[in-house]
């Protein structure tokens, strides 16, 4: 078996990426995800019912953070087209159960039919809850973003945005020189129209990740220190903190192999393998739409290509709801980063 460092050169490729997930993890074959599913009683791990809608809209974005499982960037150019944008609007008016609809990126806003798309899901349902996963810089990174706030007020659109500490140095080390100061200032904005505020009804999450190769702490103890550092310091409000574990895939890989942290982190994972957590996984009731019109289990899926292991919809094109509710989730190592300790998802915690 190849060096982990000698299959760097690969990471671009998900195939590279499912091989090292697959060959290297501690305890070998005996310790691998299947195999803690099966000891209790989860495998194969099966869907509920699908209420979360979770659409990429693209891969570009106005920054490059370390962490980013999406590889996302200036310099991609995959963008989801009109034409795909139409299929999931048949998808959401067809199922009753969707209560989500979960707009991520790379930066959603820098699709040019982010707003048409957005005020078209809005018409469905007026009840349905619409999320955008906005990096907040995007909002002061070009003037033609600057109304986002109000654009998101008018549309009822529920903001989750990550924030790895409520400090320059540790923020900026993860995102970029200078997003702490612009996300702040994103953060007052959206302040300024009521989002984050008791009582507006504009729901603003901020979510958290760890900056190394450590699982985070308790949801809730974060989540009253940054409100408190937050307020005190800059006069932001929030609604909720989500914590989210950084899951071994993409530049985070990259990293964890790079600074010989790779197997420590994943036995660390899968020592901290949590069965209420399995049991909440995002997979059972999310269904994640690639730019491209490709079904996923979810968003990490679609980053290593492991399409949904449905032979009759598989794309938008042929979506199949029965063939889907009837799916196994596609698994591998990876996802031991989803059940460790409290559990991670897009909305945090789940234990």
């Amino acid at each position: 078996m190849k060096s982990l460092k000698a299959q760097l050169h690969g990471l671009a490729d998900p195939e590279a990426e499912l091989e090292i997930l697959s060959e290297r993890h501690p305890g070998g074959e005996a310790n691998n995800f299947r195999t803690h599913l099966e000891r209790i009683g989860l495998y194969p791990l099966r869907p509920t019912s699908l209420e979360v809608f979770q659409i990429n809209l693209g891969k570009m974005c106005n920054q490059v953070c370390k962490h980013c499982h999406v590889d996302a960037g200036p310099d991609r150019k995959e963008i989801m087209d009109r034409k795909t944008m139409h299929l999931c609007l048949e998808v959401i008016r067809s199922l009753d159960s969707i209560n989500c609809v979960d707009l991520t990126g790379g930066a959603p806003e820098m699709n040019p039919d982010f707003r048409w798309f957005v005020e078209e899901v809005r018409a469905i349902r007026p009840e349905l809850k619409i999320i955008v996963r906005c990096n907040l810089t995007i909002i002061l990174a070009n003037p033609r973003f600057n109304d986002l706030p109000e654009f998101f007020k008018k549309n009822r659109v529920e903001v989750v945005s990550s924030l790895p500490y409520f400090t320059a140095m540790k923020t900026d080390s993860q995102r970029g020189d200078g997003v702490f100061d612009k996300s702040i200032q994103a953060l007052r904005l959206l302040n300024q129209v009521g989002y984050g505020r008791a009582d507006s009804g504009l729901v603003l999450n901020l979510v958290y990740n760890p900056s190394g190769a450590f699982l985070p702490g308790p949801q809730s103890e974060l989540e009253a220190e940054f409100k408190k550092k937050l307020w005190e310091r800059f006069g932001v409000e929030f609604n909720a903190l989500f914590t989210i574990t950084n899951i071994p895939i993409s530049r985070f890989l990259e990293y964890l192999i790079r600074s010989d942290n790779y197997e420590n982190y994943m036995e660390k994972l899968l020592t901290s393998f949590n069965p209420a957590a399995a049991a909440g996984v995002m997979c059972r009731n999310t269904i994640s739409i690639g730019w491209d019109g490709y079904l996923y289990d979810c968003d990490f899926n679609q980053m290593l290509d492991l399409k949904v292991a449905s032979a009759d919809s598989t794309h938008l094109s042929d979506w199949n709801a029965k063939a889907l509710a009837d799916r196994s989730v596609v698994i591998n190592n990876h996802c031991f980063g989803c059940t460790a300790g409290a559990g991670s998802s897009c909305g945090g915690a789940t234990a």
